[in-house]
């Protein structure tokens, strides 16, 4: 599973923006053409869409298309569009149900299908979500989701933890990326830090983002630390000893560690990568 800490949301009627995106230090971008693009402009910006995958240049980036919902006027030729153009997923908003997501397979084929988790349908529905077929990820769409509770999230995102809980349970239980939702912070600061570090803490992958000041927070954050590191090598060094080859248990620094940990260990290492 590729490493995804950071996914930028970028506009895709606006051309200066994608070609930017080619050079940023994300992991993914994710070309939009719901939330960022205004209704006259959507037909225009998916044919921008088109034409920047097409080009391709974003290296070792993923590139996802953001579609339009569904039940919209463009979410259907958003779909048909995108079948066979060279996007790496297509993220599909306002999913509700597992019917949604049939759907949309069934207009694109092959190619890889992401959810936005972000309607109180959705977190009632999400085991049977996540376990539809051609799925790769669920993505955390907690404005839209505090907006249906009615709910007023804060900086500790307090009403909305059960739910971003729920959906890293759900990921893991069938092998998915879980991408935690956006923050409303734009610029490079402790609240935002706080919040990158929370979503990590929660289990979450990695973070989607709005704005590229956002990419290096949510970078440090989902990467292992130096300390985690450290305890990672020391591990898996010490169950490679031969006197330990049998064992289940052993001390390492102090502490028992089991195999569980020597799982977790080169989980570390290979995300440190």
């Amino acid at each position: 599973m590729k490493r995804i800490r950071s996914a930028l949301f970028m506009p895709a009627s606006n051309q200066r923006a994608v070609d930017k995106a080619r050079g940023l230090d994300c992991d993914a971008v994710i070309l939009d053409l719901e939330d960022a693009v205004a209704p006259d402009s959507k037909v225009a910006a998916r044919a921008q869409a088109l034409a920047a995958a097409r080009d391709g240049g974003f290296g070792a980036r993923l590139l996802v298309l953001r579609v339009n919902a569904l039940d919209t006027d463009w979410g259907e030729g958003d779909l048909e569009a995108a079948r066979g153009a060279g996007f790496d997923a297509v993220l599909l908003p306002k999913v509700s149900h597992p019917d949604d997501l049939a759907l949309a397979r069934a207009t694109l084929g092959g190619v890889a299908l992401w959810a936005m988790i972000e309607t109180c349908a959705a977190m009632l529905a999400l085991p049977a979500i996540a376990a539809a077929p051609g799925l790769g990820c669920l993505i955390a769409g907690t404005n839209d989701l505090a907006k249906e509770m009615r709910c007023t999230p804060g900086a500790d995102r307090l009403p909305l933890v059960p739910h971003l809980i729920s959906i890293v349970t759900a990921a893991r239980a069938h092998g998915l990326i879980a991408l935690d939702g956006v923050s409303n912070v734009l610029v490079d600061t402790p609240e935002l830090a706080a919040e990158c570090a929370e979503g990590a803490r929660y289990g979450f992958d990695g973070k989607t983002l709005i704005h590229p000041a956002q990419i290096a927070p949510a970078n440090r954050a989902f990467a292992p630390s130096a300390e985690q590191v450290r305890w990672a090598e020391a591990v898996i060094a010490a169950f490679a000893l031969p006197a330990h080859a049998q064992l289940g248990a052993i001390r390492v620094d102090g502490a028992m560690v089991e195999r569980l940990h020597l799982a977790q260990a080169e989980q570390i290492i290979a995300s440190a990568g």
